[in-house]
């Protein structure tokens, strides 16, 4: 039996296997880095892998602040938090609590612990609406959930009306609706608005993984400079929404490049997490160079952080106005730095790897079964730290990539201002 199982996992998998085997862009051992440049062996390549969208992971002076918190705290306090927590933890959560604008934060070392840890307990014995396309780590938090005594059901990728319709229906409480921010393929929001209103309507509470979203996008103004908002305080903030009925979980490894995470929520959801949540009482805490550069990344989002997310949607735009003119498809209506290109067959992505990585560009790539074979192909992540150089070499590649594969076609759409 055990054996059949593992044959039919195999064969899922078949295809992503043999393409970490065979293709020079998945399982690389980078051997070194030249801001966003990187050397696989003898091969330098402009990286748009990465998800430190502010180049806060090669910003001098956060790196410069480091060596003097190693000084007064070691490299890594072993207590769990609820053995003996350093006051670094309060106050990222105060900046945190300030910033986003909810009544208290908790930081926890990552977003996965969050949804194995959070999740079962806001969802009890309850329901759990989920959102089809949601992250894995989600997916796994509400398995774990339905394992303690949790119903799931599950609706539409991005459909409100397929939620509230569910919501209709009688189910055990408490109901918990979870979706992602801004999705992590599409590089495109959550309707926060319409999901938030249908949660409120039928008393249910909205768990929102904004790990994408959160030091990117942030509440709008007149005097913004990009329209990524202002602050980069997350999609709640972008959509001028309340935490009525909203917890947030934020990640702090993207654009703060530092291995930390967080929930915004009420300060007696933060008392029962402190007791109820397994990272909290048994987890090792994120090293004391992760607290410090997520100190100082904060005070330097608040001093320098809206001229970065500028430069970063520019660069960006470039890059979607490529595809735009390459007639290349993109679900990417939002101009978020998450660029997905899909191809029109999907035999082709192991070629179109290696292509790539032959001219100096290194892509994530979206392989089945990480992907329905009808959206296999590449994602692009621009940074701040990319170079206009980089961008330029990015374009011109692209452009000599189309004339080669097929792309899919572009579709009718819309893109945010």
């Amino acid at each position: 039996m055990a054996t059949r199982w593992i044959d039919r996992w195999l064969d899922a998998c078949r295809d992503l296997a043999e393409l970490s085997r065979s293709n020079p862009m998945t399982d690389a051992v980078i051997d070194e880095i030249d801001g966003r440049m990187i050397r696989i062996g003898d091969k330098w390549l402009a990286d748009f892998a990465s998800c430190n969208y502010l180049g806060f992971d090669l910003d001098s002076e956060i790196i410069g602040a480091v060596p003097g918190y190693l000084e007064r705290w070691g490299t890594h306090h072993s207590w769990s938090r609820l053995l003996g927590s350093p006051v670094l933890y309060e106050q990222i959560e105060e900046h945190l609590r300030e910033l986003v604008g909810s009544e208290d934060a908790l930081v926890l070392p990552t977003i996965t612990l969050i949804h194995m840890s959070v999740i079962p307990v806001l969802a009890g014995s309850g329901t759990i609406f989920l959102e089809k396309r949601s992250h894995k780590t989600i997916y796994d938090g509400c398995r774990l959930a339905e394992a303690h005594g949790a119903t799931v059901k599950r609706f539409a990728f991005e459909d409100v009306d397929d939620l509230e319709r569910l919501l209709s229906k009688a189910s055990p409480a408490p109901r918990l609706v979870c979706i992602d921010g801004v999705n992590s393929m599409t590089g495109n929001s959550a309707d926060l608005e319409g999901f938030a209103r249908v949660a409120r309507e039928h008393d249910a509470l909205l768990y929102v993984d904004d790990a994408h979203g959160f030091g990117v996008i942030g509440e709008r103004s007149t005097d913004e400079t990009s329209p990524y908002g202002s602050r980069g305080n997350g999609v709640v903030r972008h959509f001028g929404e309340s935490y009525d009925h909203i917890v947030l979980v934020g990640g702090l490894s993207k654009a703060y490049s530092s291995l930390a995470a967080f929930i915004a929520c009420p300060p007696e959801l933060k008392r029962l997490l402190k007791t109820a949540a397994p990272p909290y009482l048994y987890s090792g805490p994120s090293p004391v160079a992760s607290l410090a550069t997520t100190l100082v990344g904060l005070e330097v989002n608040e001093r320098r952080g809206d001229a970065i997310r500028a430069d970063l949607w520019n660069k960006t735009a470039a890059v979607l106005e490529c595809l735009d003119l390459l007639g290349a498809h993109t679900p990417n209506r939002s101009g978020f730095p998450i660029i997905e290109v899909p191809l029109a067959r999907h035999e082709d992505i192991d070629a179109v790897g290696r292509f790539l990585f032959e001219n100096g560009i290194y892509v994530t790539l979206a392989a089945y079964p990480l992907v329905p074979r009808s959206e296999v192909g590449f994602r692009i992540q621009v940074t701040a730290a990319n170079t206009n150089a980089e961008i330029e070499q990015l374009v011109d590649v692209l452009g000599r990539l189309a004339s080669r594969f097929d792309l899919q076609p572009a579709q009718t759409k819309v893109r945010a201002a």
